[in-house]
């Protein structure tokens, strides 16, 4: 379904427009012609006011009932829990996998066709590691919804200029960015990328949506990033 034949505007819905990919990919979205409404679900309100932008003030719990009756074409999720002692097993998954899984299946409902979705490389379901079986299982369950055209994007280290002060993740940043020069070959998956990357990339994917299920690794999120298509609005 290229855009390039449909000249139908779009709505799409953001969840995650707080986060670090979420916040730039906002951006793209209300910058992209191709958009006429912008609605996100957050917990507080944003500094940030547009023309298409619409903000619904919600959490886990109040979200089912927001979005009910919002009508979108398209559902972006760039969503993920901080990880840190202080939590538990409970809210990660909640917040990882439950809403996540909850708002695609209610948007679809609501006539949705496509759906975007940031998880983990490596994300695999039958993992025994809680990060990446938890990231597999919202892959596999928002399949299962079976949008026309799911997408799902699998980084790695998502390296950038955060707002929010994270002292434990920005060593692991320093460190990544000593040892990632060694990953090659099909270890590419595993690289780091940048946070601007990874929503210019499910920002033009959304322009030309072809495979009914399509995964972006880090080589397919590099190309995506670059690609340069032309909009064109009858």
């Amino acid at each position: 379904m290229s855009i390039l034949e449909n000249n139908k505007m779009k709505k799409a819905v953001l969840f995650g427009a707080s986060g670090f990919v979420g916040s730039e990919l906002l951006l793209k979205l209300l910058n992209n012609p191709i958009y006429e409404e912008v609605t996100i679900v957050v917990r507080k309100p944003l500094n940030s006011t547009h023309s298409k932008l619409r903000i619904l003030i919600g959490d886990f719990n109040s979200m089912p009932g927001l979005i009910e009756k919002i009508s979108a074409d398209t559902v972006f999720i760039a969503l993920g829990a901080i990880q840190n002692s202080r939590q538990n097993s409970d809210e990660f998954y909640q917040i990882d996998h439950d809403y996540p899984v909850i708002a695609a299946k209610i948007l679809k409902e609501n006539g949705a066709k496509s759906v975007f979705l940031v998880t983990a490389a490596g994300a695999n379901p039958n993992s025994k590691f809680r990060y990446i079986k938890t990231k597999g299982e919202t892959e596999r369950d928002i399949i299962a919804l079976d949008f026309e055209f799911t997408h799902i994007f699998r980084p790695t280290m998502i390296v950038g200029n955060r707002k929010d002060k994270r002292p434990f993740e920005k060593i692991g940043m320093k460190i990544w960015k000593l040892i990632h020069p060694v990953f090659i070959g099909r270890q590419t998956d595993y690289k780091e990328i940048d946070a601007k990357e990874i929503a210019k990339a499910m920002n033009n994917a959304s322009l030309n949506q072809t495979e009914k299920v399509k995964i972006y690794n880090w080589k397919e999120m590099k190309f995506y990033s670059n690609s340069k298509e032309q909009i064109t609005l009858v």
